[in-house]
């Protein structure tokens, strides 16, 4: 006889009847998407990875599908960038491919991108990514959604890749409020840009797929949010 084998067969029959009793109880043991939400995770040939993931970096412009109103909230239906601005002469910069400068560019959020005479040509705070993707033409009410997967439930600190006002942004998750970036400086421009270290906090209370939500107001050029674990002391 095993006497080992015994022991864990009445281990993983308690975990099991464990389980089944925080089920019955209605306790989630992963995390979910909230019910009823018809987004889906931004994917492409380009992009073929489906959810961001938690920890790690949130590009803005990669929000989800679905359109106005389910993956996001625009003001006018116009993508004043890949849409409108870099249709213009000179705005689809040499070297710089076509999906970037038309990127998204039949959707209301105003997505363009980072130039060399317009983001490059004076010093920066901290200086972005060529061809750096970012959300702008902000009003005030606005929100985008993504889908992500969260690795590990808990406490993460926020950094942010910005331009121009001392903002803050709020977050929330599965449609409650989770967090807050406040945005150091102003930088002075739309395109004169800064990585905000510890802008803020986000609790994710559980793993799994979670809908984060950004909301945001007037004044901000933003490419991208970092979030990492917070250390416990």
């Amino acid at each position: 006889m095993n006497p080992l084998g015994g022991i864990m067969r009445r281990s993983n029959l308690s975990i099991r009847t464990g389980m089944a009793a925080l089920l019955l109880a209605g306790v989630c043991l992963c995390g979910s998407l909230p019910s009823g939400y018809k987004g889906k995770p931004f994917k492409n040939e380009q992009h073929r990875s489906g959810p961001q993931v938690i920890p790690g970096t949130i590009q803005c412009a990669l929000y989800d599908l679905g359109g106005e109103s389910v993956a996001y909230h625009d003001t006018d239906v116009v993508n004043k960038g890949s849409g409108e601005l870099n249709h213009k002469a000179n705005h689809c910069r040499p070297g710089t491919p076509e999906y970037v400068c038309y990127f998204r560019e039949k959707e209301g959020v105003d997505i363009s991108y980072t130039k060399d005479f317009a983001d490059f040509n004076h010093p920066n705070l901290v200086t972005p990514e060529k061809d750096q993707l970012y959300i702008g033409w902000e009003a005030d009410g606005e929100w985008v959604n993504y889908t992500v997967r969260v690795s590990k439930a808990g406490t993460y600190s926020i950094n942010a890749m910005y331009g121009n006002a001392a903002n803050t942004l709020t977050f929330s998750v599965n449609n409650r409020p989770a967090g807050e970036c406040r945005l150091p400086v102003d930088t002075g421009s739309m395109h004169k840009w800064n990585r905000a270290i510890d802008c803020g906090t986000i609790t994710f209370p559980q793993a799994g797929l979670q809908l984060l939500t950004l909301h945001y107001n007037t004044g901000n050029n933003l490419a991208y949010f970092e979030f990492l674990p917070v250390e416990k002391k």
